[in-house]
């Protein structure tokens, strides 16, 4: 499967998928040749012609759980300046698959459709149930992909159980190896904060009320104080899993046990437990000479699966206060979450503990957002976690390389991503 798989990778590396514009069909419309060659019926369906989605399925022998295997095909830009190997030349060197979406996410889409294909080539259907391959246009901007399925074709897709991207990188923690699994993503509350003063030359400086200087103990406050803690059940489970619970001495204990064994996990867990405020843009006035009489801040924040926007507001309240600014929410998506406990769970650890004896699984939740949030808004029943495995490249060096330059995969964790859905489809559907 492995061969099979690179060269599928390299085949979709090779279709220019930026999005915008995203032109997708002639990845989708190869995969789909690949699917319905192997014995799965398919469907390319969504809102425009030169966009679709795919949507394949291998029936069972009789009724039982749908497996969604789930990806995305649209990509983030690049320039090539600067690359080893050209974002679109699929390369491969060193030991690794070169190119734009090689991680985000081409490498699942080819490590799902290759196993699933391989399955169905061998002439394995489903005791009971079936497996569908999902996989979407325009999940880097607007989600439309996802939302176009669930929202106009929910029995195509429908599912109850769902791999995704999220996680899936080996971390070590002591002696002990994990595997991360998703649960599922922070919301995104974003919104910007206004100040207002009075106009006036620049010249004269103290008849004026400089709104730009209205903006500065409110970046103060961001950068010194951080909201309460709102844990969930992921977290939750991550800390049980580690043997530290956090009834022990709450997070801040917790965290810091966790810091003393796993230096380099514990700022990657630390914002799963409370909501994050980063501001990321300020805007005042529009000429040198003019005090300005309005400026604003834009804040990117992330919160914990569930919360409300009253309680999103009453954290940020905690931070800023509640006078000298006014606050506007302009794009809130709350995050969703599935159970930590489940069959798939089984299934992942069973998979993980057969391929690296001893390591296991290690539940949490993820700070960006995914399709899987989408799809659990529409099934509330599902169950959808992410799960691309990868022990070969280091999960620092993964999350650096995600929309960045010299994006690549290494082949060996292609192949074990290959293994683990083939594996855990037959786990799931006998």
């Amino acid at each position: 499967m492995q061969a099979e798989a690179v060269q599928v990778l390299q085949r979709l590396l090779r279709f220019n998928t930026v999005n915008p514009p995203g032109a997708e069909r002639p990845a989708q419309e190869y995969l789909a040749g690949l699917l319905r060659e192997a014995g799965l019926e398919v469907d390319l369906v969504g809102p425009d012609p030169e966009r679709p989605n795919l949507v394949a399925r291998l029936r069972g022998r009789a009724p039982g759980p749908v497996l969604g295997l789930l990806s995305h095909v649209d990509t983030v830009g690049a320039d090539p300046a600067g690359w080893r190997h050209d974002p679109w030349s699929g390369a491969l060197d060193d030991g690794h698959v070169w190119g734009r979406g090689a991680i985000d996410m081409k490498s699942q889409t080819a490590a799902e459709v290759v196993a699933a294909a391989t399955l169905a080539r061998s002439g394995w259907r489903p005791a009971a149930g079936d497996l569908l391959v999902i996989s979407v246009m325009d999940e880097e901007v607007d989600g439309t992909g996802a939302l176009w399925l669930c929202e106009r074709a929910p029995e195509l897709v429908r599912c109850d159980y769902l791999l995704n991207e999220g996680d899936g990188g080996r971390v070590l923690v002591g002696d002990e190896r994990f595997y991360g699994v998703s649960l599922g993503e922070k919301g995104v509350f974003r919104f910007t904060l206004h100040t207002e003063g009075t106009a006036s030359h620049a010249s004269l400086p103290g008849i004026a009320d400089n709104a730009l200087l209205k903006l500065a103990p409110l970046l103060e406050r961001m950068g010194a104080r951080k909201p309460g803690w709102d844990v969930t059940p992921g977290p939750a489970a991550l800390f049980s899993r580690l043997g530290l619970p956090l009834d022990g001495g709450g997070p801040e204990a917790s965290l810091a046990a966790l810091a003393a064994r796993a230096p380099g996990l514990a700022p990657l867990v630390e914002p799963m437990l409370h909501v994050t405020l980063a501001p990321t843009r300020a805007a005042a006035g529009g000429d040198y000479n003019v005090i300005p009489a309005a400026a604003r801040i834009d804040v990117d924040c992330r919160v914990p699966p569930g919360m409300s926007e009253a309680q999103v507001l009453a954290r940020v309240r905690e931070v800023l206060g509640d006078d000298g600014y006014r606050l506007e929410f302009t794009e809130i998506f709350p995050g969703t979450s599935s159970v930590p406990e489940s069959p798939l769970m089984d299934a992942l650890d069973a998979w993980v503990g057969a391929t690296d004896p001893g390591a296991r699984c290690l539940p949490g939740i993820s700070p960006g957002f995914s399709d899987s949030t989408t799809f659990r808004a529409a099934f509330p029943d599902l169950v959808a976690y992410g799960f691309f495995p990868h022990r070969h490249m280091p999960v620092e060096q993964v999350a650096a390389l995600v929309h960045g330059r010299d994006e690549r995969i290494d082949v060996r964790d292609l192949a074990l991503a290959t293994d683990c859905y083939a594996s855990v489809a037959r786990a799931m559907l006998g």
